[in-house]
């Protein structure tokens, strides 16, 4: 019997997941099982093609946590294989949900999908517009997602829904192309802006997962640890100076250098510095019963102290 099904099990929240809840009655899919836990069941499943409507026709879960997604594409990895996984691997697994009868779908979105945007309230709460960036791969195909999943709710109210919409996550693992930010030796902040982060600490997000899959209530969350860190706390907590460039300045060199391969971003980057998305978790506290542990400062003290920052 299978109650649990995990997309994207062999991922750092999918391995901790799946350690944490009933082995017996748990099954993670990925593309591969890389270092998942020997005592975890697990099933070969490809989210873009037809894997899902197989895999959860044959399991009939009680409750689907989908966390299948590009955070940081490998290298060459194009936008439209992107796609594939973060876009359309969501639609097939509604689909699959839909058609099988899952009771709860659970869904690891982002703050992303709010966009990077000169008018994004300081905090922002769920109840602002999804408005991820064109720009942006990330944050347009969690725009888009998250668009599927607002009209699954109104077509098909029988399949629950939980969405959380996830902040910076950290913990000992974690290795993007944020925390590679973290890692220079001066971190780079844009005049006349904070640079704002929020984090939260995979401990805390492996536990609203699991509150998510047993008798958290239905609705869209917002997660991360309270408060928020601005360029220049990061660069106090890590002992190393700020190098801030003029917003133009930065576009310039960055579509001088782009075309030419000495970097991965080009000019439309900057707004991903200039505007971050600060979370309210007001919600997550009140209506889904759930408080961090960490703040989003102690976050990241314990993930300096982890990788021996």
């Amino acid at each position: 019997m299978t109650d649990v099904l995990i997309t994207g099990g062999a991922g750092m929240i999918g391995r901790e997941l799946a350690s944490a809840l009933p082995a017996k009655t748990t099954l993670a899919t990925d593309l591969a099982r890389g270092n998942l836990p020997e005592q975890v069941r697990f099933r070969t499943m490809d989210v873009t093609g037809s894997d899902p409507d197989t895999v959860i026709a044959e399991e009939r879960p009680n409750v689907v946590v989908h966390l299948a997604s590009i955070v940081t594409p490998a290298a060459g990895m194009t936008r439209a294989e992107a796609f594939a996984v973060d876009v359309i691997g969501t639609r097939n697994v509604l689909v699959a949900c839909v058609r099988n009868g899952v009771r709860r779908l659970v869904v690891t979105s982002s703050g992303a999908a709010y966009g990077y945007h000169a008018d994004n309230p300081v905090p922002l709460t769920e109840a602002a517009p999804c408005r991820g960036n064109p720009e942006f791969a990330y944050a347009d195909h969690k725009r888009r997602v998250e668009e599927l999943l607002a009209r699954a709710r109104q077509d098909h109210p029988e399949l629950e829904q939980v969405i959380l919409r996830v902040g910076t996550v950290l913990g000992t693992d974690t290795d993007n192309q944020i925390t590679a930010l973290f890692r220079r030796k001066r971190l780079l902040g844009i005049s006349n802006s904070d640079s704002p982060f929020v984090f939260v600490w995979t401990g805390d997000l492996v536990r609203i997962l699991e509150r998510a899959v047993a008798n958290g209530p239905p609705g869209v969350f917002n997660v991360a640890g309270d408060g928020w860190m601005t360029v220049d706390d990061l660069a106090r907590c890590l002992d190393k100076p700020v190098l801030r460039i003029p917003t133009w300045m930065l576009k310039a060199a960055l579509a001088v250098a782009h075309p030419l391969g000495l970097t991965r971003y080009g000019p439309e980057q900057v707004r991903f510095l200039q505007y971050r998305p600060v979370l309210s978790n007001d919600r997550l506290k009140s209506e889904f019963g759930y408080t961090p542990e960490l703040t989003s400062a102690e976050v990241f003290s314990l993930w300096m102290r982890e990788v021996g920052l």
